[in-house]
C-alpha cells in the first residue's frame, strides 16, 4: 500500500443513512434532506405495482436503497419459502438496491416432528449455534444468493432465550457463515449491547460495555458490509430492543470501536416504534456522521 492510499484509507468516512418509514415518506421526498442512503423494510413493497412500490421508485431516483428483509427465515431447517424468494428478487430487479440484507434467524418451521405442514412464527427467533444449525442456514444463505446473483448481508440477533445445545459462540458461528458462504455481516451495535445487558440482568459478572467490545474484536473485519444503530428499553427484569428512542452513549462508544475494528462501514439510524419527526433522525444521522468523522475522539451526544 503506498502513503497515497494510506492517507485515502484514514479519511475514508462511513456513510451514513435513515429507515425510511411510513410517516415520513412524503416528507422526505420533498426535503431531500443530505443522506448517503435509506433503508427500507423489504415485506412492505413486495405487492408489484401500486401506491408503495411507487413511493419506493420515487426514492430510489434520489438516494440508493438498502432493503433489509424480517421474513427469509434464514435459519429454518425447513429451507426458504419459494414464494418469498421470488417477491424478493423480483424487488431486487425492479429497485437495484445497493444492499440486501436479512437476520440470523429462524421464523418457520413444521408444526410438529410429525407434520408435513409448516407453520410461520409472528417474531425474529434465535438460531442455535449448533454446527448442524450453521450447515442448514449456510445452505439458505447461498440459495438466497445464487436466486439473488448478488451477496446478502446477515444480521445478528437481539436474543431473549439462549440455546443450552450451542457448540460456538455467535462471533464464531457468523464468521464461519462468512467464510462459507460468501456473504456479509449486518452488525448492530445496539442488538450486542441489548443482549450484554439482559446477561447481567441473569446474573453474568461481565461489563456489558468490555464484553461487547470483545465481541466486535473478534468479528472478521473484511465480512462487515453494514452497521446498525438503534434505541432500546430497560424494563427493569429484561432489555428490549424496541428501535423507539434515541441512540444511548454506551452504544456510541462501541459504535466509534465497531469504526475502528472495520473501518469505514455504511451505519444505518434504525426507529420502528413511536416514530418521530424527521428532524430526530435526521439529527442522530448527524451524530452518526460525527463519529464517523472523529472514532477517535469522544463526541457529545
Amino acid at each position: 500500500m503506498t502513503a497515497t492510499d494510506l492517507s485515502q484509507q484514514t479519511h475514508e468516512v462511513a456513510t451514513v443513512g435513515i429507515g425510511w418509514r411510513h410517516p415520513h415518506y412524503a416528507e422526505l421526498l420533498l426535503q431531500q434532506p443530505a443522506l448517503d442512503f435509506i433503508e427500507v423494510h423489504s415485506e412492505n413493497f413486495f405487492a408489484p405495482g401500486g401506491a408503495a412500490r411507487a413511493v419506493l421508485r420515487h426514492g430510489r431516483e434520489h438516494y440508493p436503497v438498502s432493503l433489509h428483509g424480517v421474513g427469509l427465515s434464514l435459519g429454518s431447517t425447513t429451507g426458504i419459502d419459494d414464494a418469498h424468494l421470488n417477491q424478493l428478487a423480483a424487488l431486487v430487479t425492479e429497485i437495484e438496491p445497493v444492499r440486501v440484507s436479512d437476520h440470523a434467524s429462524f421464523a418457520r418451521g413444521p408444526l410438529s416432528h410429525q407434520s408435513l405442514q409448516t407453520v410461520h412464527a409472528s417474531d425474529l427467533l434465535p438460531t442455535p449455534f449448533t454446527r448442524a444449525a450453521l450447515d442448514a442456514m449456510c445452505a439458505n444463505v447461498q440459495r438466497v444468493q445464487d436466486r439473488l446473483r448478488r451477496p446478502i448481508a446477515v444480521e445478528n440477533l437481539s436474543a431473549y432465550v439462549r440455546w443450552q445445545a450451542n457448540e460456538l459462540n455467535e462471533p464464531e458461528f457468523l464468521n464461519t457463515l462468512a467464510q462459507r458462504t460468501g456473504c456479509g455481516l449486518l452488525v448492530d451495535v445496539n442488538n450486542i449491547f441489548v443482549n450484554a445487558l439482559n446477561d447481567r440482568l441473569l446474573g453474568s459478572s461481565s461489563d456489558p460495555l468490555t464484553s461487547c467490545q470483545r465481541w466486535l474484536d473478534t468479528i472478521d473485519p473484511h465480512a462487515v458490509s453494514e452497521l446498525h444503530l438503534a434505541g432500546h428499553v430497560d424494563c427493569g427484569d429484561i432489555v428490549i430492543d424496541d428501535h423507539g428512542s434515541r441512540v444511548v452513549p454506551e452504544v456510541w462508544v462501541l459504535y466509534r470501536h465497531a469504526l475502528e475494528r472495520f473501518g469505514a462501514v455504511p451505519t444505518l439510524i434504525e426507529w420502528d416504534t413511536g416514530v418521530p419527526e424527521l428532524s430526530v433522525l435526521l439529527d442522530e444521522a448527524a451524530t452518526a456522521r460525527e463519529h464517523a468523522r472523529h472514532p477517535h475522539e469522544t463526541v457529545p451526544a
